[in-house]
């Protein structure tokens, strides 16, 4: 078990790692739409904190050696179900075929009251 860690992405804000590598597996922790300059979220909604998130995951990975095309399984957590479509609309941009499976759910809270928080599980 390895951890990976990048500062192109923001930091753990408690006693967990970013991700975690095992065997060929690598599993994000769940990533706000924070930018990790500023730890502020961007300027916007749904769609620009999908983008930053889905960004934090990408640097996160590339810290692992692999990119977006090695993602197998996504959870998007969402503050507002509402949000699904402007959501999807920004995921589609990270994602090719064959896309991975993905579960997303409306949570009461997120961290930071952020509006969306996106893990993912990738493989070599």
């Amino acid at each position: 078990m390895e951890a990976i860690s990048t500062k192109k992405a923001p930091g753990a804000i408690g006693p967990y790692s970013q991700a975690i590598q095992v065997g060929n597996l690598v599993y994000t922790s769940g990533q706000l739409g924070l930018v990790p300059e500023t730890g502020a979220f961007p300027e916007g909604g749904i769609k620009e904190q999908t983008r930053q998130s889905l960004t934090n995951v990408k640097a996160i990975l590339e810290a692992a050696g692999l990119s977006m095309a090695h993602v197998v399984k996504t959870t998007v957590f969402m503050a507002d179900m509402g949000d699904f479509a402007e959501m999807n609309s920004v995921y589609a941009e990270f994602f090719t075929e064959p896309f991975p499976a993905r579960s997303a759910v409306a949570v009461k809270t997120l961290p930071k009251n952020a509006l969306v928080e996106i893990e993912v599980v990738a493989s070599k």
